[in-house]
């Protein structure tokens, strides 16, 4: 049976990174006695894909994790038990099961965008950033970066990357390209913004929350939630 976890990130947690997340998380569903499978051969390991790793320094309540489990007690039941075995600073929010269980259906490779909130260190939003200026920004014919990877450093057209962005009570909201296909960190956004701005990004000076993830809709065009792609399980299974 195909599971999929929504939690979130918080506080202090925002410092662990996501291999030590892993880890941290196959020590949860043990003491919990979740029913997870394993994988077959001489180093058997938990089956557990995250969606899109959180950068470090980050926090999130759009969290997502697919596990394999034999059996599992209903929604509700299985929340509170894994929660009771949690840090704080993280806790799930839900526990769904997804019953397309074809590999198209991996959060991984659905996701498509994701939803961030960018506040400011007290006193460090820039004056001239208003609803002006985002339009302006978002008027532009094209947005180029120098995007740096592992393997190779180029020149990248971030506008078709950008859903939707708003300056908002003092916060950027943003919906942006997130996945393998395409992906923009926001603060690579903002870094553009300020640059037409006249002005240097100071990272320290911004604060990001990710709000969620999305899969693309097939039948409207549109984005949903990797959390509605799954059913909250009523008993026993």
């Amino acid at each position: 049976m195909k599971i999929r976890i929504r939690f979130k990130k918080e506080g202090t947690m925002k410092f662990i990174g996501h291999l030590d997340m892993m880890r941290y998380f196959q020590k949860v569903f043990r003491r919990a006695d979740v029913d997870i499978e394993y994988s077959q051969g001489f180093s058997p390991h938990q089956l557990i894909s995250f969606a899109s790793p959180l950068g470090v320094g980050l926090t999130s309540e759009g969290e997502y994790m697919d596990i394999f489990v034999h059996s599992c007690d209903d929604s509700k039941t299985m929340v509170e038990r894994i929660n009771q075995h949690m840090v704080e600073g993280v806790s799930v929010l839900s526990f769904k099961q997804i019953l397309d269980e074809t590999k198209n259906s991996n959060a991984m490779s659905l996701i498509a965008a994701a939803d961030y909130i960018v506040s400011f260190r007290e006193g460090r939003c820039p004056d001239s950033l208003n609803e002006a200026a985002i339009l302006q920004f978002m008027s532009l014919n094209e947005i180029v970066v120098t995007k740096k990877t592992k393997k190779s450093v180029a020149n990248t057209d971030i506008k078709p990357m950008i859903h939707s962005l708003a300056f908002e009570n003092g916060q950027l909201k943003m919906r942006v390209a997130t996945g393998s296909a395409a992906n923009l960190k926001p603060e690579l956004l903002v870094s553009a913004l300020y640059r037409m701005m006249g002005l240097e990004l100071n990272e320290f000076d911004l604060c990001i929350h990710r709000l969620d993830m999305f899969a693309k809709d097939s039948q409207t065009g549109g984005f949903i939630s990797l959390d509605d792609l799954g059913a909250d399980i009523s008993g026993k299974r």
